[in-house]
């Protein structure tokens, strides 16, 4: 079921999913999509982890992609953390969710750490794949391709399918990542303070970050569970959806299970 929620002014697009195995009393999982995501481009893997965990999955497109709100003005170098520390509060509080899973890919998976390490909220677990805590130059020399394949391939028009303003979506996260303020932004500070499980994914042939983002998790936070996947670029759940869906059936079955 699709809806729209009025939030902080907004128009934000969300999705409600129910597990085709329902387990008793699971908390949902909140996906939060990467930095050109929408609901639309998970495709059917949250159903998919839904039907594997037993947890109910609720699946939103942030401000500025997908068919929420555009943006109205450019995005600055703490974006992630507005999101993380106003925007998931007011939605999880709108939707009237407490402790739930967050399962964030790229962006989505550094918003659900700062969320965790910061908002003084109580989670069940955090799941990221392919997160940053920090930036590398692999990641930005990748998004210059990036920009270039916007400006004069055929990105613009196979993003367009999945954005009510395509330029809001691609502007907004191509822009400030290539900003020079925007070349210290780091998250690890947040790290030490996350007090549930995390489960951190990645693929070892990532376009867009190293392993140094996955073992710098490991060292900062308390409780931390890597998986490290061959074959495998910057979208795990699409390179090995397989291995993905089991990773975090069993990371959500062990929690509540305990």
């Amino acid at each position: 079921m699709n809806t729209r929620l009025q939030l902080r002014g907004m128009t934000i697009e969300v999705q409600h999913l129910a597990s085709a195995h329902p387990a008793p009393d699971a908390p949902p999982l909140i996906f939060l999509h990467e930095g050109l995501g929408s609901i639309s481009m998970w495709r059917d893997f949250p159903q998919r982890v839904a039907d594997a965990t037993g947890c109910a999955a609720v699946v939103y497109s942030r401000h500025g992609y997908g068919q929420s709100t555009p943006l109205s003005a450019p995005r600055d170098v703490r974006y992630m953390h507005e999101e993380a520390l106003s925007m998931l509060p007011a939605l999880l509080d709108a939707l009237d969710i407490e402790k739930p899973f967050l399962l964030g890919h790229s962006d989505g998976g550094s918003i659900s750490l700062i969320h965790a390490g910061g908002a003084g909220r109580e989670l069940s677990g955090v799941i990221v794949m392919a997160p940053h805590v920090f930036v590398e130059e692999v990641a930005l020399s990748n998004i210059r391709l990036a920009d270039e394949a916007y400006r004069m391939g055929d990105l613009r028009s196979r993003l367009a399918r999945h954005h009510r303003d395509v330029d809001s979506a691609f502007r907004g996260w191509n822009d400030i990542w290539l900003h020079p303020a925007f070349r210290d932004w780091n998250i690890e500070g947040y790290l030490p303070a996350i007090s549930c499980p995390i489960l951190a994914i990645q693929g070892e042939d990532d376009e867009y970050g190293t392993m140094e983002q996955l073992e710098r998790i490991a060292l900062g936070a308390r409780d931390v569970e890597l998986v490290k996947l061959a074959d495998c670029r910057h979208s795990p759940h699409k390179d090995q959806p397989e291995a993905v869906i089991a990773s975090i059936a069993g990371f959500v079955a062990d929690l509540l299970n305990n």
